[in-house]
């Protein structure tokens, strides 16, 4: 045994180690980090066991009978739709892009075309759904031929829906565009002393708000739908089934690095069912038109458009 030294006073004891304190807040910190990780991988391991995906879709019809269909059709293969309701056409496209939502389900192939060139971005149609018909509707009248001299029509204001809106008056008889217009014409085209009505600009979601203010408004089908609009009163409309409406497809849309994701492809494929489709032909009031345009066609449609766009821009 060491010998212990109790005489002249004891042997000092060496210094208690001094904690350290951003140490043990380090370990802790690792810790939960390390037990939340766990937690977060449990639940995602118990919901691949399960074989399940959410995916989240933007749309600005969030309230069309179709959905219920739509979600339990998808629940049946795995899939949770889970969907995001968007006021007007403005959000859907960016909140995809910024990846807040995995698909949309809102916009025709020249809308998004004219979104893309705006913001240099990159969105991709996966899959075709439907054209529907862009209407004239009056409070006023009852017929084309009433709208008076001189009498005014509120017109959607965003780029793609206002030139539409212009060639459905032209082909009413209302305006006469100089040069015969185009997919991209505006208000500053209409040859003034040809035409029989003014035009007046307003959001898409204000159209049916306008009509007691004015003699007519074209109005989106969804919008119309919306505000108790019945298609078949529509004082006039264009063809949804004419292949000049080609730019008017509607799309389900995607980020370009997800274009061949399986799931998104199957959402895409549920969607086509025939439970679903009868249901968005009945909440159309059967003025759609069901597509089936394969996505390399949809992606040829909308770089056509593209450089369309571009051109006028240069």
């Amino acid at each position: 045994m060491a010998e212990q030294n109790i005489s002249g006073g004891a042997t000092a004891l060496p210094e208690r180690p001094k904690r350290n304190r951003g140490l043990l807040i380090g370990i802790a910190v690792v810790v939960v980090v390390a037990v939340a990780a766990v937690i977060v991988f449990a639940t995602r391991g118990q919901d691949a066991a399960a074989g399940r995906t959410t995916v989240r879709i933007g749309t600005t019809e969030a309230g069309a009978a179709y959905w219920g269909t739509f979600r339990d059709l998808a629940a049946q293969q795995g899939i949770d739709l889970e969907v995001v309701s968007f006021s007007d056409y403005t959000q859907a496209n960016p909140a995809l892009s910024q990846g807040r939502i995995d698909l949309n389900l809102f916009q025709h192939l020249l809308f998004l075309a004219n979104y893309n060139v705006a913001n240099n971005d990159t969105l991709t149609p996966i899959a075709s759904t439907y054209v529907v018909p862009l209407s004239l509707y009056s409070r006023k009248h009852s017929a084309v031929a009433e709208v008076p001299a001189g009498g005014t029509v509120a017109i959607p204001n965003d780029p793609t829906n206002q030139a539409r809106a212009l060639l459905v008056l032209q082909k009413a008889g209302l305006v006469t565009l100089k040069g015969g217009g185009n997919v991209l014409s505006t208000p500053a085209e209409i040859d003034k002393e040809r035409s029989k009505i003014v035009v007046t600009p307003v959001d898409a979601a204000q159209t049916v708000a306008a009509l007691p203010s004015v003699d007519g408004a074209i109005v989106n089908n969804n919008f119309a739908l919306n505000g108790g609009l019945d298609p078949s009163k529509a004082l006039f409309a264009d063809n949804p089934a004419d292949p000049a409406a080609e730019p008017y497809i509607n799309a389900i849309v995607a980020r370009a690095a997800d274009k061949d994701n399986p799931v998104y492809a199957e959402v895409a494929k549920i969607y086509k069912n025939p439970q679903v489709a009868d249901k968005v032909r009945a909440e159309a009031k059967n003025t759609s038109v069901l597509v089936d345009r394969a996505p390399a066609d949809l992606a040829a449609i909308l770089g056509r458009l593209s450089t369309t766009i571009r051109s006028t821009r240069s």
